[in-house]
């Protein structure tokens, strides 16, 4: 038989089998045919040994969402597809700046997880809606594996899958940076650009909290573990101008993570703060700047009423003085509803979440509050060092030496600049860039603030010897003159009775 009867014959079959098959769905019963499908299924698994799962793109009572775990396994795709796929599909991605690729309706990708293969496939459904005149497209991936391999499947590898693509999905974000107005979140578009490789910083240091950082965010079996919540709070503290909110949007570069800048004094109580918190995602950063001047967190925020007050209030009941009244429109924050949520019961809603406190004056803030497990890691940043220095001339003048730097290293130990005041006196001074310019003003500037240190130690010194004098030369006061005396008074009343006592048996 030749080739060319072959094919010929071959067709006839497919022509015999597709009659067949028309007269089927035709003439046979409904029922008859879905019976005939449901046991020639039965019988298909006992020939066909692999397992499939479908993952449908919408999911709702009404489908008008998209489904969490598509997303998440297309994002997880992306990867493989770009190699493997012949047919790709390409969009703008999340953070309006690259491009997300993915596979085409109907392509197939392979996958290998822990010596085992198993593929994955695109495809999608296309129903007419009677109440509408344009096909709905419903999309989906299959997954396709050896039913052998089922339980690791259906466990390891799928908790894989969702966990991984999540992951992608936040490091391609756009990150957004949160205020509260009222008990209500809104947000701009993050574009921040601080690095922990450009903060003014000594290396050791800046190295390990960079690693605490990253351990954090990977530890969540060990939170799991040791039972605690999977959150970390980080105190900041150190002169104005010293760089923490600049290591702020650095800790939400290294990790992708969210920042939401809670405002305490626009939070009218503990309700409203516990659901403004209770909003807040997972791989967020919750920032408090300058907690010791936000509110008065010790709950003492009304004062008694004057005489005056209350016959004003008197004379007229309907208008309240006005302290009252700045008293009932300030924050009814306290102390205890702050802790609350950082390290009591609402503390487990929600995990992988970093809470920072920034200070000018630590010594200011209530001890519970700063205590280790809720602010768990304290780190000053204080005033530019040589090293420091260091950075921020690589940063600004692109140099790592110059003749003038042994001299800046001499000032630097003996003034105080903050890091802001440093960069200002290295940004350029012309055109050209020279950093010679720029190095010779910060010498003028630290210069500058050495002789206005030494004045103003001379100055304290003066005031402290003269307070020193004016005790030594101060008379007695009244008050003093009567604590003597009364104290006298003590001393001869017990000689008095004794007198008494005596002259009676007499």
């Amino acid at each position: 038989m030749t080739t060319k009867d072959m094919f010929a014959n071959l067709g006839s079959i497919i022509a015999s089998l597709m009659f067949a098959w028309a007269m089927f769905q035709q003439y046979f019963p409904y029922q008859l045919r879905k019976n005939i499908e449901k046991y020639s299924q039965r019988l298909l698994r006992f020939v066909y040994p692999y397992i499939q799962i479908r993952f449908n793109e919408l999911s709702g009572e009404r489908f008008f969402s998209r489904s969490e775990a598509y997303i998440a396994i297309q994002t997880y795709l992306s990867t493989r597809s770009s190699t493997q796929a012949k047919r790709l599909k390409a969009d703008i991605a999340r953070n309006g700046q690259t491009l997300a690729l993915s596979m085409d309706d109907h392509e197939e990708v392979e996958d290998e997880f822990e010596g085992v293969k198993l593929w994955w496939a695109s495809g999608k459904d296309i129903s007419k809606s009677p109440s509408y005149s344009n096909p709905e497209e419903k999309r989906y991936y299959k997954l396709t594996f050896h039913k052998q391999h089922r339980e690791l499947i259906l466990g390891s590898y799928l908790n894989h899958v969702l966990k991984e693509g999540k992951a992608i999905e936040v490091r391609n974000r756009q990150r957004k940076l949160y205020t509260n107005s009222a008990s209500k979140w809104s947000h701009v578009v993050l574009n921040h650009p601080a690095k922990f490789q450009t903060l003014a910083m000594e290396q050791e240091k800046k190295k390990e909290i960079m690693d605490d950082l990253i351990a954090f965010s990977k530890a969540e079996e060990f939170y799991e573990r040791v039972g605690r919540a999977w959150k970390r709070g980080y105190l900041l503290y150190g002169p104005p101008g010293t760089g923490k909110s600049t290591m702020i949007a650095a800790m939400a570069n290294l990790l992708g993570y969210d920042l939401y800048d809670l405002e305490l004094t626009s939070v009218k109580n503990n309700t409203d703060l516990r659901k403004l918190l209770m909003e807040v995602p997972n791989k967020s950063i919750i920032v408090i700047e300058d907690i010791d001047c936000s509110i008065d967190l010790t709950g003492q925020r009304k004062g008694k009423k004057t005489e005056k007050d209350e016959a004003e209030e008197q004379k007229d009941p309907k208008q309240k003085p006005e302290k009252e009244e700045k008293a009932t429109e300030a924050s009814q924050v306290t102390l205890s509803g702050l802790l609350n949520f950082i390290d009591g019961l609402w503390s487990a809603c929600g995990g992988e979440r970093l809470i920072v406190f920034t200070t000018n004056y630590v010594e200011k803030l209530d001890p519970a509050l700063i205590r280790s497990g809720r602010m768990d890691k304290h780190i000053e940043l204080s005033y530019c060092r040589f090293e420091a220095f260091k950075v921020l001339a690589r940063n600004y003048l692109q140099i790592e030496s110059h003749p003038l730097f042994d001299r800046i290293r001499e000032l630097l130990e003996e003034a105080n600049l903050s890091p802001a005041d440093v960069a200002e006196h290295l940004m350029p001074k012309t055109a050209s860039g020279d950093p010679k310019l720029s190095l010779e003003s910060l010498i003028k500037g630290l210069e500058k603030a050495k002789e206005e240190a030494r004045l103003k130690a001379e100055e304290e010194a003066r005031l402290k010897a003269e307070e020193e004098a004016k005790k030594i030369e101060q008379p007695p006061k009244e008050q003093d003159k009567v604590e003597a005396e009364e104290e006298a008074k003590k001393i001869e009343q017990p000689a008095k009775e004794q007198d008494k006592v005596v002259t009676a048996e007499d």
